[in-house]
């Protein structure tokens, strides 16, 4: 019988766009996708396709208990989320959980609309399961996301089917000292919205942006946030391409501040052996392209950072791993070594939707032959795939 269910139909269709560095360009592929799934998100209640969705939900969705967690006062039905950088502006914030996802993280929004950078923007690594992007937080602005958001009727914070956090970054425009007010308007706008906020102060494409992750920058920009009513819980995403001084100083302060938890890693400066690589689009090699790397080639330094973060923050600070999962077993390897909560991008674009349900699954198959209870035993107990 052929296979007619939604793997199958982008292994068909999409996986021979993404099997070519030179294929279909890749942002205008993410904002068709995008435009669509908006929608969709819009219309999700209609009879006709309320059925087509709940056929979806019972493809790519994995219900085990044993999955379940809740961490800083949300309640995570699975650890396997969808990293921020694919909804930018929040338009599919209602289906997200139809594709099997226990969360999402919405943005990078700013306080001011900006298109971003120059395209070409955006280059796909196809033999390298990898990307390279300069997007330069191109969206809508926070007032526009508003109304998205607002537009889909979702059910209010934590009585939704995912958790959705909303990662906020400073506008390009916006000084550097007046970074905090910038980062705080957005949120007071949008935080009655967020199960949780990511302070997002370590995309390559920004600016002077990193040096907000130096610990004074980054504890006075924590503390102007922590100010406002009602501030939904605060995570910190950081950068791979930290020295190991930096990652102990952010798990201190984290730690020190009450921060929610730290996001490790965003994508990297660092070209990881593939500085000769060429891109067609450009005919430049990655040494001299501006850009952050992602995908598989950052997976190494990604649990590198993240094991550094769990030895010096200790098991009380919850970690989300991101950075080249794009495997059950680079999921569990993520979870065992301190990841209470893991986040997908450049590798679900690449394996497409049977990525969600295949590492639930892989999960769920350890915690049995590991014989744990759920998978916060797991989380940081260095157990091996089986």
């Amino acid at each position: 019988m052929a296979d007619v269910g939604s793997g199958g139909l982008y292994r068909r269709f999409v996986g021979p766009l993404l099997s070519r560095d030179d294929g279909a360009d890749a942002e205008q592929l993410s904002q068709l996708t995008l435009q669509a799934l908006a929608q969709v998100s819009l219309r999700r209640q209609w009879p006709l396709l309320n059925t087509t969705l709940a056929g979806l939900g019972a493809e790519l969705q994995r219900p085990d208990l044993r999955l379940e967690q809740t961490l800083f006062g949300c309640r995570f039905r699975n650890p396997v989320g969808l990293a921020a950088g694919f909804d930018k502006n929040a338009v599919a914030a209602g289906i997200w959980h139809l594709f099997g996802f226990g969360f999402a993280e919405l943005g990078t929004i700013t306080w001011h609309a900006q298109p971003g950078n120059p395209r070409p923007r955006l280059f796909r690594l196809a033999a390298e399961r990898a990307a390279l992007n300069r997007m330069g937080f191109n969206n809508v602005g926070a007032q526009a996301a508003l109304r998205t958001l607002e537009r889909q009727n979702l059910p209010a914070a934590g009585q939704r089917p995912a958790v959705l956090g909303i990662n906020l970054g400073k506008s390009k425009v916006t000084p550097l000292e007046l970074a905090p007010d910038d980062y705080a308007s957005s949120l007071e706008l949008l935080a009655p919205l967020a199960d949780y906020a990511v302070i997002n102060v370590s995309s390559p494409n920004t600016p002077g942006l990193r040096e907000l992750q130096d610990e004074v920058q980054l504890r006075r920009l924590v503390e102007r946030l922590r100010r406002l009513q009602a501030c939904p819980p605060l995570l910190v995403k950081i950068a791979p391409d930290l020295e190991d001084e930096a990652i102990d100083a952010i798990a201190r302060m984290a730690y020190e501040e009450g921060l929610a938890g730290v996001i490790a890693v965003n994508t990297s400066l660092n070209r990881l052996g593939l500085e000769e690589r060429r891109i067609p689009q450009t005919g430049r090699t990655l040494a001299e392209e501006a850009g952050g790397l992602s995908g598989a080639p950052l997976r190494g330094r990604a649990l590198e950072v993240l094991r550094r973060l769990r030895a010096v923050a200790g098991p009380g600070l919850p970690l989300i791993g991101v950075g080249g999962i794009d495997s059950p077993e680079v999921a569990w390897e993520r979870i065992c070594a301190g990841a209470s909560l893991i986040q997908l991008y450049t590798g679900w674009i690449y394996a497409g939707p049977e990525l969600v349900p295949a590492i639930l699954e892989g999960l769920s198959q350890q915690l049995d032959r590991h014989g744990f209870r759920n998978i916060s035993e797991a989380v940081g107990s260095g157990a091996p795939w089986r």
